[in-house]
């Protein structure tokens, strides 16, 4: 989607709006990797983060008559989603939430002693890679959900303070504010306990059994690591990337990824059901932009 011009993409919505199944398609495929990346972020893992996004993508598609072209189609699909990802409550941290000091006190206190070997023989290297990738997605869970949205969309996707405060509905003065303060936070606790991005006690390496006895983890399933990683996502919404504080090297471990085959195939079969043309048809209940 980011090789598009806006000229095309809005031919594209025009010809899926009035029933082009191809045009949808191509639509829904262009901003699922931005889909699901943000909603990786906002829900921690990679299963509730299927399912959110094919929400999204549902709600995209029913109101993608309402998209007036007023913004770039992908700050729109970023409104929808954000506005939906912030009161999601399906996810597995909405019923067990995590805070900083929960973090670091596990960090102080876990009793590392005594813990088995549970690798089944994985390397140790792939294990350690995985609880890090894990554990930095992980820990953006201690942040309430604005907070967490607004350094999504200022630290991974690097959007201008104009273009996220348009997303969020609130200033962009007020936006790189509190992305500021934010960003210091997750960076302060950073410092403090991790030692592969900070000076902190903490390491990945040292961690992984006792990751693995707490189910933080799976040999079985190595989701960050098996993941591919994507290059493109959101591309196009970088305007006049913004240095907020200083602390872009830090937050360097936000990385992006495709989405799975699964979310993929969602889409393919999705258009070809029975089911598409009554959501195609649905008429959009009020504006987009507060859905």
């Amino acid at each position: 989607m980011s090789k598009l011009t806006n000229e095309e993409m809005t031919a594209l919505i025009e010809k899926a709006v009035a029933g082009d199944k191809q045009s949808l398609e191509t639509v829904l495929c262009g901003v699922q990797d931005l889909v699901f990346n943000l909603s990786l972020r906002m829900l921690g893992t990679f299963p509730d983060a299927e399912d959110a996004s094919q929400d999204i993508l549902l709600k995209v598609m029913t109101h993608l008559s309402s998209f007036k072209g007023e913004s770039a189609f992908s700050t729109w699909v970023f409104r929808i989603a954000a506005n939906h990802l912030k009161n999601y409550k399906k996810h597995m941290f909405a019923k067990f939430p995590l805070s900083f000091e929960y973090y670091g006190n596990d960090i102080e206190n876990a009793d590392l002693r005594d813990v088995p070997d549970l690798t089944q023989d994985v390397e140790q290297a792939i294990l350690a890679e995985e609880l890090k990738l894990s554990c930095t997605n992980v820990m953006l869970q201690c942040l309430d959900a604005e907070s967490r949205c607004i350094f999504i969309l200022g630290t991974m996707f690097k959007i201008d303070s104009r273009i996220a405060g348009d997303i969020l509905g609130i200033s962009p003065e007020a936006y790189r504010q509190r992305l500021v303060r934010v960003r210091r936070k997750v960076a302060d606790f950073l410092s403090e306990y991790c030692g592969e991005y900070g000076s902190g006690k903490c390491r990945c390496a040292n961690r992984v059994n006792y990751a693995i006895q707490n189910h933080r983890i799976s040999p079985e399933h190595l989701s960050f690591t098996s993941a591919s990683i994507s290059g493109q996502t959101a591309l196009e919404v970088k305007e006049a990337m913004e240095e907020i504080d200083g602390l872009s090297q830090v937050f360097s471990f936000c990385k992006t990824y495709q989405p799975p085959e699964d979310l993929k195939k969602f889409i393919e079969d999705f258009l070809g059901g029975a089911s598409c043309s009554v959501v195609t048809n649905a008429s959009a209940a009020g504006n987009a932009d507060r859905v």
